[in-house]
């Protein structure tokens, strides 16, 4: 009759996997915003449809595995991290599918026209939060490095310069969203009011999910500071 150790069995259900894979997924999500606009901006409605479904999709087994990582993750862990750091990790991370479910499903559900005259900056912005998301994907995926080398040397450093690139590419954000809110604010007289108020709040989601990928790097940052 085998016996299992108890011992090896906790250091075998180590939760800094999950959490990656986690990331992996809610990245995978955000990433799909621009082939939604892309479609959208074409009046491919359909094609912004499967988009979202696949978005959807994807966010779904996200909160299944986020279900999972918290119901087996150990109370007690023998690692240099506790368990509320690595929850406070998953949460910032799962809001990143979040805000890429909900803006999609808001575009796609009004069928939202963006203004011809947004139209290139709105695409860059969205490539420039997609740019900050894979940046925390990037830092998340040192965490197993960090663990293996105490959180000390070399690795360190690596890491402390993804995080301060991805506070570049957040700033990078932070600039194409007023520029995008200004243009806006230019013609919206223009535009009814209420499909104003909706660009404005889509703006603001998406710029969001920069932010959000930025509170993960500061998560992890504060990890190494312990």
């Amino acid at each position: 009759m085998a016996f299992s150790n108890p011992i090896s069995d906790l250091f075998g259900k180590s939760p800094i996997k999950p959490l990656q894979e986690h990331m992996s997924l809610v990245v995978k999500c955000s990433s799909q915003l621009e082939s939604f606009f892309l479609a959208a901006i074409d009046s491919k409605w359909e094609q912004a449809s499967d988009v979202f479904d696949n978005i959807c999709e994807d966010e779904n087994c996200a909160d299944e595995l986020k279900k999972q990582f918290r119901l087996n993750m150990p109370k007690n862990l023998f690692m240099p991290v506790s368990r509320s750091d690595l929850l406070s990790i998953l949460a910032h991370q799962d809001r990143i599918a979040n805000l890429a479910k909900d803006i999609c499903g808001i575009v796609l559900g009004r069928q939202m026209a963006i203004p011809k005259s947004l139209q290139t900056d709105f695409m860059g912005y969205i490539k420039s939060t997609n740019q900050a998301s894979e940046q925390a994907l990037k830092a998340i995926n040192e965490l197993d490095e960090l663990l293996e080398t105490g959180f000390a040397g070399q690795e360190v450093k690596f890491v402390k310069k993804l995080i301060k690139e991805l506070d570049a590419k957040e700033q990078k954000v932070d600039k194409k969203e007023r520029k995008l809110r200004h243009n806006l604010f230019k013609i919206e007289n223009d535009l009814p009011p209420i499909h104003v108020m909706f660009l404005y709040n889509i703006i603001d989601n998406i710029g969001e999910i920069a932010d959000t990928a930025e509170s993960v790097g500061n998560r992890l940052e504060l990890l190494i500071a312990k």
